[in-house]
Order: structure tokens, then C-alpha cells, then sequence
């Protein structure tokens, strides 16, 4: 989440008047995140998340992205749900932005994981994997493979402004992963940024999912090593292996892996490490001015890429062959 669009009281008013909401309470900006610009929304009917989505998102991708929501919803997965104005649409504009309003989860997010949160980790996306399997909407991932060099060039070779030497580590791994990843996976709706931030807790109970702005249709457990990447390394750089162990056994406690798909686990990872790392490196590089937003440090997923480079094999996880 982030703020990268104002709009001025009247507008907001205005915009409110297309739902059963009633009047506007508060309204404030939440920092976090990097993609769409984000509010807390208090009106006389409770809390809700207001979002302007911004140029990385594509209109036609926004269907997808909320009915996703409400079929996960329907299917038990605890996750926002679109909040419909008056018309009966999900979707409406503020600002020249096309907006929502989403319904408010409570639970707060952990910055420490523990084990225990990777179990539920695990099984929670697992389950979102089998509520997804009968969504009939489909969404191409625009940051797969075939996404990652152009998204470099973005970059215009400033990688070494970062750290020295990024560039040709970032090349090699792209002609790598080019020619050696796989296609023939199990594959459907995945979830492609269940990062810490965007799961919540009640105590040690997991309370619900959010930010579904990147899901799309991919292989299952490329969303698993994504996860990995996410919650099971330390602040070192260390992979915590307790915790990939806990996440893989939460996950397979809902849907056992193919062993196809553990063999794929160590390249899956390095392809999600390569991924973040090109998405914060553009983002380091290109932040607008004035944007509320805290860019992330691209170099961490360059230290998690290395790892994964080392990786015979899953066992480099936790899992025992």
C-alpha cells in the first residue's frame, strides 16, 4: 500500500454519495506498500480501505482482481470484499483514478514471524490455491519470466548505483532463469504477494488475507516459493530453515506437493527472488516526487537470490527427500 494520489475533501464527498455509507468520519493515508494509493476510510456505516489504483494497474486487470475477492470470500477464505455504490458496481473513479471501497479486516500483521506463523502461513494459501481452482476469470502473470528483462531495462543499466557488480549478477541470473524455467506445473489462481504485510493475526490466529492487486494465474507452488522468499529468511540473510520447514508443512497439510513440484522448488525461488529484486530495484530508482510511499531495499532479494543460486535441492528447505 501507498499514497500516491490526493484528492480534495469535495471529491470525496462526492464520490461517498454513490454508496449506502453515510457520511465521512475520517480519511488517512496509509504509507505502506508501493503500488496503488490507499486510504483508511471511517463513514457513519464503520471502517473500509479506499483505493485509487495507479498506472502499474491495469483497468481491465480490475474485474479480475475483486471478483477474485468475493469467490474467495463465498469460498470461506477471510479476505476484503468489494463494498457495491448504489448501481450495484464495485468500481467507481476519484481523483481520474478507477477506485474501490473494500470492507476493513482487523488483526494486525507480524514483522517477526515465528514458525507458527509460517504453518498458517502455509495452509492459508494452500487453501486460497483450492478456493481459486473454480474461479472462472483469468488473469496472465504480467511479472512472470517473460516480464523480468524488460522490466530491467527500466532500470537503464543503474543497478551498480545500488550495489557494485548488481548488473551482471542481474544478467546472468536472467539468461539462467530464461532457458531453464518450467511450464509444466500444476497451475491456477495464485495470491503472487502474501508478503508478511499483507496477512494479518489475531494473537497467534491467523485473521485473513489482503491485497490481491497482483493475483493472477500461475504455477502453485511458484506463489509457495514467493512465500518462502517472504517470511522464512532472517535479517542477516540466513535462511530460517525452522520456518521454511513449518511453511512447506503447512502448506502440505492442505495440498500435498507433486514431487515434481518439490524438485522445482529451488529454480521457483530463485525466479521469485529475481522478481522482487527487479521490481524494488525500479522502484528505488524511480520514485515520484512527493509520493507517500517508503521504497523497499532491492538488495535484500539480491542476498535471498544468492542463496537459492547454492540450493542443490529442496532439502536446502527443510524438506527430507
Amino acid at each position: 500500500m501507498a499514497v500516491y494520489t490526493d484528492f480534495s475533501d469535495e471529491e470525496l464527498e462526492h464520490f461517498i454519495q454513490g454508496y449506502n455509507l453515510g457520511a465521512v468520519l475520517s480519511v488517512k493515508g496509509i504509507a505502506e506498500g508501493v503500488e496503488n494509493s490507499n486510504y483508511l476510510l471511517v463513514t457513519e456505516a464503520g471502517q473500509f480501505i479506499l483505493t485509487l489504483y495507479e498506472k502499474r494497474v491495469k483497468p481491465a486487470d480490475l474485474p479480475f482482481f475483486l471478483g477474485l475477492m468475493e469467490h474467495l470470500a463465498n469460498a470461506g477464505i477471510t479476505c476484503p470484499t468489494p463494498v457495491h455504490n448504489r448501481k450495484g458496481d464495485a468500481l467507481g473513479r476519484l481523483a481520474e483514478r478507477p477506485t474501490a471501497i473494500v470492507t476493513f479486516l482487523t488483526g494486525m500483521w507480524v514483522k517477526r514471524p515465528r514458525p507458527e506463523h509460517c504453518t498458517a502461513v502455509g495452509a492459508a494459501l494452500a487453501e486460497l490455491h483450492r478456493a481459486g481452482s473454480d474461479f472462472t476469470l483469468r488473469r496472465i502473470n504480467a511479472l512472470s519470466v517473460d516480464s523480468w528483462r524488460p522490466l530491467y531495462a527500466t532500470c537503464d543499466g543503474r543497478a551498480d548505483e545500488v550495489q557494485a557488480g548488481l548488473g551482471h549478477e542481474i544478467e546472468t541470473e536472467l539468461t539462467f532463469l530464461e532457458s531453464h524455467w518450467p511450464d509444466d506445473l500444476p497451475s491456477g489462481v495464485i495470491h503472487a504477494d502474501l508478503f508478511p504485510d499483507n496477512v494479518f493475526f489475531l494473537g497467534k490466529t491467523l485473521s485473513g488475507l489482503i491485497d490481491f492487486y497482483f493475483a493472477c494465474n500461475d504455477m502453485l507452488a511458484y506463489d509457495l516459493a514467493i512465500c518462502l522468499n517472504a517470511w522464512c529468511f532472517e535479517a542477516d540473510g540466513a535462511l530460517n530453515v525452522t520456518k521454511a520447514r513449518a511453511l512447506l508443512t503447512g502448506y502440505g497439510s492442505e495440498r500435498p506437493l507433486t514431487e515434481a513440484e518439490i524438485a522445482a522448488l529451488p529454480i521457483l525461488a530463485r525466479g521469485a527472488a529475481l522478481r522482487f529484486l527487479l521490481t524494488r530495484l525500479h522502484d528505488w530508482l524511480t520514485v515520484p516526487d512527493g509520493a507517500l510511499v517508503v521504497p523497499k531495499d532491492p538488495t535484500e532479494y539480491a542476498r535471498r537470490l544468492r542463496f537459492h543460486r547454492s540450493a542443490v535441492d529442496a532439502r536446502a528447505y527443510g524438506i527430507d527427500l
